[in-house]
């Protein structure tokens, strides 16, 4: 009987040193989630780059907001070091990482209201594409 009291001690000794550390508070707090994208224009077409974003991006952003599927954005410009390096930013605030959940489903619906893009186009290698032409 000695034998079996400390095996069973063991386990509800370590249970109750455990306890205080769950019950303690994170030493952080859940907020925004940032989705910065660094964009490289190639030379010649910033001007339009810039004309999307201000047409169908703001148009699809707008909506987004509207619908509460993001909470802002924002687009900052930089000066390039060199010709590799990124000149623009693009940030999507969303309320928590819960709103990245089913974001597809959540926007596409929102892409082809706003900007007339059949679900299939609105997916990334079938809609509207940059070129130089």
């Amino acid at each position: 009987m000695r034998r079996v009291l400390p095996i069973f001690s063991a386990p509800l000794l370590i249970l109750t040193l455990t306890s205080p550390a769950v019950g303690q508070e994170r030493p952080y707090t859940e907020g925004n989630v940032v989705v910065v994208s660094y964009i490289r224009i190639k030379p010649g077409m910033f001007d339009k780059y810039v004309k999307y974003l201000d047409t169908d991006y703001k148009k699809l952003v707008e909506a987004q907001k509207k619908q509460g599927v993001i909470v802002d954005y924002a687009v900052f410009t930089s000066l390039q070091r060199d010709e590799g390096d990124w000149n623009m930013i693009l940030t999507v605030t969303y309320k928590n990482m819960a709103a990245l959940d089913d974001l597809r489903d959540k926007t596409e619906s929102l892409m082809t209201s706003t900007l007339g893009l059949s679900p299939r186009a609105s997916r990334p290698g079938h809609g509207r594409a940059w070129s130089s032409a």
